[in-house]
């Protein structure tokens, strides 16, 4: 179940008051759902920001606004961001983390580690956490944003209470290929759905993104194997090293699925406000295209477009077993926009 940030919130302040607060907490969301922003409004809950006393206009105290995450960043809060050339978070700042978390503050005060993007932690970062994650000292809270948890490993997901986001209300917050895609949806529309010709030309160009993203995707794994290799290939063996490509490997296509699933999850949420327009649903997943999905909605009627729908969910369906990727991307974009 997904929560909007404002619930999340109230449910963390509700076990903060009650003297439950867990240690850890894994945030999700895709991008623009409000994970940096919840973890600032936790961190002023646990570590109220000093009060200034003002009042406004009509006598009552002044409300003092929450500052962004980054502006929280000092000797109680320590902030874990991807900083290598891989975009990998790296075992020593891990460490760093965890030796912040020993060192003595003010009674009453908690001590915050927040690792953004913890997702993009190595398997050495990973182990590294797990200590902390698994005996952490007292008066300590562990926030982890992610907008790709599977590929977290299953012992840092067991440890943590999941709080995942909803999109918020205005609408998603999309990636430069999540754009091109909406683009591509967007010229589609204007030709009509109903055309072989535009089907297969929507596929092409859904392929040709999962293509330039895996080659991105695999470029940022060879760059982390190198930066590993060059580290640790004076004291350590060729075994080793050789697990490390076969770990790189692995990691390139796990991205690359999720990255895939993003995609497609473009394509349902597009064509759920096509469906959302004909029944007079007024939010949408993407405001910017309403004029676009308006039309469509306009042209097909709702048995038509929940079969599309289906189609859709299918493709999602059949991409988790070994059917063949480009077969099944075929056939579905056939049934959904022919």
């Amino acid at each position: 179940m997904a929560y909007t940030a404002e619930k999340a919130f109230e449910l963390i302040e509700a076990a903060h008051q009650r003297g439950r607060l867990a240690h850890a907490f894994l945030i999700t969301g895709e991008a623009g759902s409000g994970k940096s922003e919840l973890a600032a409004k936790v961190i002023s809950l646990i570590n109220p920001p000093e009060q200034s006393g003002g009042m406004n206009l009509f006598g009552e105290p002044e409300e003092v606004p929450t500052p962004d995450l980054e502006s929280l960043e000092g000797d109680l809060v320590r902030i874990v961001s991807p900083k290598s050339k891989s975009r990998r978070i790296v075992v020593d700042d891990i460490r760093e983390l965890e030796k912040s978390f020993y060192v003595a503050s003010a009674t009453g005060k908690w001590k915050v580690g927040v690792i953004q993007h913890a997702d993009r932690m190595g398997v050495g970062a990973e182990n590294a956490f797990l200590k902390t994650l698994e005996e952490p000292p007292a008066d300590c809270l562990l926030l982890l944003l992610s907008d790709a948890p599977e590929l977290l490993l299953p012992t840092i997901l067991s440890r943590c209470v999941r709080l995942p986001l909803m999109a918020k209300a205005e609408g998603r917050e999309v990636s430069e290929s999540q754009r091109v895609l909406l683009d591509a949806l967007a010229g589609l529309a204007k030709q009509g759905m109903g055309n072989i010709a535009q089907a297969l030309t929507l596929r092409s160009a859904f392929s040709e993104l999962l293509v330039k993203r895996r080659a991105e995707i695999a470029k940022l794994n060879d760059l982390a194997l190198k930066e590993e290799t060059a580290k640790y290939k004076n004291t350590t063996d060729g075994e080793w090293l050789k697990h490390r490509e076969d770990y790189y490997k692995g990691h390139t296509e796990s991205e690359y699925l999720g990255e895939r699933e993003r995609l497609l999850e473009v394509l349902i949420a597009w064509m759920g406000d096509v469906v959302r327009q004909k029944c007079g649903v007024e939010r949408l997943d993407f405001p910017s295209q309403k004029a676009t999905t308006e039309t469509v909605a306009s042209k097909h009627e709702l048995a038509d477009l929940l079969q599309r729908m289906d189609a859709l969910e299918n493709l999602r369906t059949n991409l988790e077993t070994n059917v063949q990727e480009q077969l099944a991307l075929e056939v579905a974009f056939l049934k959904a926009y022919a």
